[in-house]
């Protein structure tokens, strides 16, 4: 393995380390309601990272676990072991039926709460899909089939979750709802452009600035039309969420206990160990995945030739989340499909490496994180007879990488911070 792959798994390893709920969930707890004022403490939650989360929520309120109960949903593959929080595994990114039970028991845990209770909501990416509640006039068999044609439309993780949010009865503040008069702290790790409250896991804990206006807008600029019960259900007052300030929110709270930004910082410092001046180019970067290839991939060109903004051995880091139009047959992707167009744009670029991968361990449908790609990629995928660019056209990145054996795997990683991304530029090779 060449020192520059080591170099960027180590920063990709880094920046999944820095959003580790071990590390970032138990400072931001609250104290327990006390003993005294007979308060009960109820732990719920949903995300890729809910099961971690709970397992730190224990171990931070160890001599203290009689007096709590809770509930989480995390995706299947992602559960871990936990002795008072229940861990439900349903499906992402398109809802299932365990998923809509295991709402519905949520919900029914923090009925009936009064102002003397706390309810402590853990959030990550992927909550969206996990908590699962439409409203009775729109079947889960339609709900998951707008989730599906969504998710390849090309919409942006905020556009979705317009959708999502008024086409449920827990996400957009409505969960904020059920728990009142109780008070509500939200811990939440971000995975989406800009740390929007509201768009994280849908926000379920928050008031919500779209509309169900806003909702049709997003599937009429999509040429989305179907189905028609969700059509019909958005065209409805039932279909409008709470909205900021709220009366019904102000016992609620939320804070952000891990951010992209964070993991670029962590992979930054490990690139100055290594010796590289690192760049943060943004971590909040979005836009069809090829189309932000091609202008990272032009940046990294113009430090090779002209040493802007940096001079060769630099790194440049991005985080945010792209978004992938599939329109071939392949199965998308949004980091692999970034890094096989970038590798397109580079065409072999001598002193170029790079390695794209989402922080939850799962990119897309694939079973990778995502890859990487050197200098020789493209010249290797030639003597292999495979066509980089026919595969980039039928979004089937994934396939590319499992034939080049560059995929990179690392299972659940039981956090999300989303999309990680780095470039470095060697001058040595």
């Amino acid at each position: 393995m060449s020192a520059q792959r080591e170099l960027l798994l180590a920063m990709f390893r880094a920046a999944v380390a820095a959003a580790d709920p071990m590390h970032c969930v138990g400072p931001a707890l609250p104290p327990l309601p006390s003993r005294e004022g007979g308060g009960r403490t109820i732990v719920v939650g949903a995300g890729k990272a809910a099961a971690s989360m709970a397992r730190a929520v224990e171990a931070a309120w160890a001599a203290d676990l009689d007096r709590i109960q809770g509930l989480v949903i995390t995706r299947y593959g992602h559960a871990l072991p936990c002795r008072k929080i229940e861990v439900v595994e349903a499906a992402h990114p398109v809802p299932d039926e365990v998923g809509v039970a295991a709402t519905a028991r949520l919900l029914d845990l923090v009925s009936g709460l009064d102002a003397r209770d706390l309810v402590v909501c853990l959030i990550s990416g992927g909550g969206s899909a996990l908590l699962a509640c439409p409203p009775a006039s729109v079947p889960l068999a339609d709900k998951q089939a707008l989730s599906r044609t969504l998710l390849q439309s090309g919409a942006d993780i905020a556009e979705m979750n317009c959708v999502r949010k008024h086409l449920s009865r827990v996400k957009g503040g409505r969960l904020a709802l059920a728990c009142h008069p109780a008070r509500i702290v939200t811990l939440a790790i971000s995975d989406v452009p800009g740390d929007v409250l509201e768009t994280i896991a849908s926000g379920p804990t928050v008031g919500d600035s779209t509309t169900r206006d806003d909702a049709l807008r997003v599937l009429a600029r999509h040429g989305l039309g179907q189905p028609a019960s969700a059509l019909t259900f958005l065209n409805t007052p039932e279909a409008e969420t709470p909205k900021p300030g709220d009366p019904r929110l102000a016992s609620a709270t939320t804070r952000l206990v891990a951010r992209p930004q964070d993991a670029l910082e962590a992979a930054a410092s490990v690139a100055r160990e290594a010796g590289y001046t690192p760049m943060i180019l943004g971590d909040a970067i979005e836009g069809e995945a090829r189309e932000v290839a091609r202008v990272l991939g032009a940046t990294a060109l113009q430090v090779v030739r002209h040493g802007q903004p940096l001079p060769p051995r630099c790194v440049l880091l991005s985080g945010g989340e792209t978004t992938v139009t599939v329109r071939g047959g392949g199965r998308g992707g949004r980091n692999v499909e970034f890094l096989l167009a970038l590798a397109c744009s580079l065409r072999g670029q001598a002193g170029v490496h790079a390695i794209a991968a989402d922080t939850d361990g799962i990119d897309g449908a694939g079973p990778a994180a995502g890859a990487l790609i050197a200098p020789d990629t493209w010249a290797r995928a030639r003597h292999l007879g495979i066509d980089a660019a026919a595969m980039l056209a039928d979004n089937d990145a994934h396939a590319f990488f499992e034939r080049m054996n560059d995929a990179v795997v690392t299972g659940p990683t039981h956090t999300n911070v989303n999309d990680f991304r780095a470039i470095l530029v060697d001058a040595e090779t």
